[in-house]
């Protein structure tokens, strides 16, 4: 571990070394653990943590509802915040359990009809995936994929191609899948879709899964394009677990999409056979939140803002780039990550070994890295001719010397 004063960055590094070792005396992980899991869930720093315990002691001291009321202006401050990571006005905003539960409820507000058509990637997020053939099973609609191009992610032209085609009611796309290293070309993405609308304005919704991308770059919907955006806040935003938001776009709250079970917070029961559902985002979600999350997210959201987004998505592709350089000295290693831009999730497989031992031999070694299996990407690892693989996702306040530990741990267990 990577506790001494002084550090190891690499060159060109977003960061000095002075502000790393400011950042990590913030989050007391990074004395216990060389944490290479920031896609599964990062490191909270310590006012993350303490913004929720100070508020789940006060809910405990004066009761849950009365700690939700004193501190109403804490918790309405986690949609402006939200609304700056996103560009767009609190009203677009939805707070929600995780990113599951954010895409869930968008996509239970599309209006299918049997035969409808859901024209998305070949790498989407696997309960995306689940989700969609459950809709098949239920509703009978169609799923079509869009063709990956020969560098990897969306082949931009078939994408064109099956919107024009197809003209579909949902535009699936996951911005970096939770398997791969890839970052899909949404900016590119938007550019089709915009045009297609200015033809078809009423023929489509487009949900964008920003599960991984969140706080590890910057998400403007604006630019994006996107009806809804869905996000954790557990990742690379280090948040709580058990958080996630949606935004919702102007376009579909003015066509009053409404997530099929909503409750008592989105709708008002006005007669015995009528409700009234909320303007805006709050028709998304549910009367009961964890309070003390919803301050914690707020508090992790405020302090990525803090650090710069745009330094932040530097420092992980440089720490990322240098792992995947490092990995591929080893023998018996076979990095999978391929795609037109790499983010900060680095995949790679072991001839003759198998990854819960690996996992385990790191963990021994005080390092956080995650196995990943055929089930987690379908599509993904058959194209790569793997049953699995190991992820490694490092983030700014790693060092280069973490980095380069693991990896020399990685070639002692793999022999």
């Amino acid at each position: 571990m990577s506790t001494a004063k002084s550090i190891t960055l690499p060159l060109n590094s977003a960061f000095s070394v002075e502000e790393v070792l400011h950042l990590r005396s913030e989050t007391t992980g990074t004395k216990n653990v060389i944490h290479l899991n920031n896609a599964g869930s990062g490191l909270m720093p310590d006012i993350v943590t303490k913004a929720q315990l100070d508020h789940i002691i006060l809910e405990s001291q004066i009761g849950g509802y009365e700690a939700a009321a004193l501190k109403a202006d804490v918790i309405s401050s986690f949609y402006e915040q939200c609304a700056l990571l996103f560009n767009c006005r609190q009203s677009n905003i939805a707070f929600t359990a995780s990113a599951t539960d954010a895409y869930t409820r968008a996509l239970s507000s599309i209006p299918f009809e049997k035969g409808d058509i859901i024209l998305t990637d070949c790498d989407d997020f696997v309960s995306n995936q689940i989700q969609f053939l459950s809709l098949q099973k239920r509703l009978g609609v169609e799923i079509v994929h869009i063709k990956n191009a020969t560098i990897g992610g969306v082949d931009l032209d078939d994408l064109k191609n099956k919107l024009y085609k197809y003209l579909p009611k949902l535009l699936a796309i996951t911005h970096i899948p939770t398997n791969s290293g890839l970052v899909q070309p949404v900016d590119e993405i938007a550019k089709i879709y915009c045009d297609y609308l200015k033809l078809y304005p009423d023929k489509t919704w487009y949900i964008l899964d920003a599960c991984q991308s969140a706080g590890q770059m910057r998400l403007d919907v604006e630019k994006l394009f996107c009806d809804f955006l869905s996000v954790t806040c557990r990742k690379f935003l280090r948040g709580p677990r058990g958080t996630g938001a949606l935004y919702i776009s102007d376009r579909a709250l003015r066509a009053e999409l409404e997530p099929m079970f909503i409750d008592m917070r989105g709708a008002e029961w006005i007669e015995k056979d009528k409700y009234l559902q909320q303007p805006d985002s709050k028709r998304f979600e549910d009367w009961e939140f964890a309070y003390s999350t919803v301050v914690g997210t707020k508090a992790a959201i405020e302090y990525c803002l803090k650090v710069g987004e745009e330094k932040i998505r530097q420092q992980v592709k440089l720490l990322s780039g240098i792992m995947r350089q490092e990995l591929e000295t080893i023998d018996k290693v076979r990095v999978l990550d391929r795609g037109p831009e790499l983010g900060g999730l680095v995949t790679f497989h072991v001839e003759g070994s198998e990854p819960i031992h690996i996992v385990k031999e790191l963990l021994n070694r005080k390092i956080n890295v995650v196995p990943s299996f055929r089930a987690f990407g379908v599509m993904d690892f058959d194209e790569k001719g793997v049953e699995w693989a190991v992820r490694a996702s490092p983030h700014y306040y790693n060092t280069l010397d973490e980095v380069k530990l693991f990896v020399e741990e990685l070639r002692t267990i793999v022999g």
